[in-house]
């Protein structure tokens, strides 16, 4: 049986002698390309602007160096740090027949100096070095992350731009009502279909009306809440609308099978399939790698300690698997589960607290509940049969 490769190492054979090997340093206002030409001693580094065909251009004359200096090459391999630039790039190497790659930030180790040395140059050289052990096959010089196509890119788009407004909504509601607390009214709900009519009926303590340019202020709030409401409910109606129009097979038909639990509604079950479910982990602990919920060890000599949960994971994913774990006890409280994660979690009191969490039994189980639905597989229906 294959395994699935966790992109800590390179799985394909590597012959250095036949591969030019490229990494990039982007940015927005050029960008940095270092290579290791075979049979050329020397490792050209050339500054550039940000324009994909010239990238090509200086690969292809590499490549005719390569060839002048009697060397074959089998393959071109690039890499470049994950940043704001996404994937677009690696996607459109690849239809060049490039092997792109993408390395994660976080797994590049870097010197500990108070003061160090960082230039576009240096960084250069630092990618080259930890490319170069990936490609060899030797773990513990980085990571690959995983190049999304773009329909999968796209698909994650109403979720996430519906988390944005949902948060711009409360961002508006909040400051209207520090604006009302500043003016000593309380009791008004700007969070109510009919609150702009009742602006203009509201009195101070002081017995009079809300002074007029506060007044003109609530109402471009209340307009700007009305237009992020429309857009909010467009999000939903044409998720909805895409699932009924959707094929019974691939993401919708498992975003249809997570809404049958109890619990889960259409937006937590689309956010789970295309923000974790879609992607190809290797195994359970990759999920929880993935989603941040790991431990953080701090162990050196005879010193013990957990740190907590990593949270170097998608936050987005994290935060909906802990809402589901408390949507979990509160509607499936007399499931098998959620039993068991209430009595197997007492041991655990004394790291709850170092992580923030509270004492009860209830914060406790939320845990227990969050890493049980990592140890469930869509092939069984635990959570529902509970």
């Amino acid at each position: 049986m294959s395994q699935v490769s966790d992109l800590s190492r390179s799985l394909a054979p590597f012959d250095q002698n036949t591969t030019l090997t490229v990494v990039v340093e982007l940015s927005e206002a050029s960008w940095l390309v270092a290579g290791m030409i075979p049979g050329i001693e020397r490792q050209p580094v050339k500054k550039q602007e940000p324009d994909p065909v010239a990238l090509l251009r200086l690969l292809e004359r590499w490549r005719l160096e390569a060839i002048k200096a009697g060397k074959t090459i089998g393959q071109i391999a690039l890499a470049f740090e994950a940043g704001r630039d996404g994937f677009w790039l690696a996607r459109w190497l690849q239809a060049r027949d490039i092997a792109a790659h993408v390395i994660h930030s976080t797994s590049v180790a870097v010197s500990r100096e108070h003061r160090r040395a960082k230039t576009d140059r240096l960084d250069t050289a630092m990618l080259m070095r930890v490319f170069v052990g990936w490609l060899r096959g030797e773990r513990g010089h980085c990571r690959m992350v995983a190049i999304p196509t773009l329909e999968q890119e796209d698909a994650k788009r109403p979720s996430r731009e519906r988390e944005s407004l949902v948060g711009e909504r409360t961002r508006i509601i909040n400051r209207m009502k520090a604006a009302l607390a500043r003016l000593g009214i309380r009791g008004f709900n700007p969070a109510l279909r009919k609150a702009p009519q009742r602006l203009a009926a509201l009195r101070t303590p002081e017995g009079v009306p809300i002074p007029p340019n506060t007044l003109d202020e609530f109402r471009r709030d209340m307009d700007r809440l009305a237009v992020v409401r429309e857009q909010i409910d467009g999000i939903e109606r044409a998720r909805l609308a895409r699932l009924e129009n959707a094929p019974a097979a691939g993401p919708y038909a498992m975003v249809r099978l997570l809404a049958r639990v109890v619990g889960v509604g259409v937006e937590t079950a689309d956010m789970l399939v295309q923000e974790v479910l879609s992607r190809n982990l290797r195994d359970r602990r990759a999920v929880a790698r993935y989603v941040g919920l790991t431990g953080s060890p701090d162990e050196s000599g005879k010193r013990r300690r957990e740190k907590g949960l990593a949270k170097a994971g998608n936050p987005r994913a994290r935060r909906g698997l802990i809402q589901l774990a408390w949507r979990f006890l509160r509607f499936q409280s007399d499931s098998a589960l959620a039993s068991a994660t209430t009595v197997q979690t007492p041991a655990v009191i004394a790291s709850t607290r170092k992580r923030g969490i509270g004492r009860g039994g209830t914060e406790r189980g939320v845990i227990g509940a969050d890493r049980a639905w990592l140890q469930w597989s869509p092939g069984t229906r635990v959570m529902a049969e509970g």
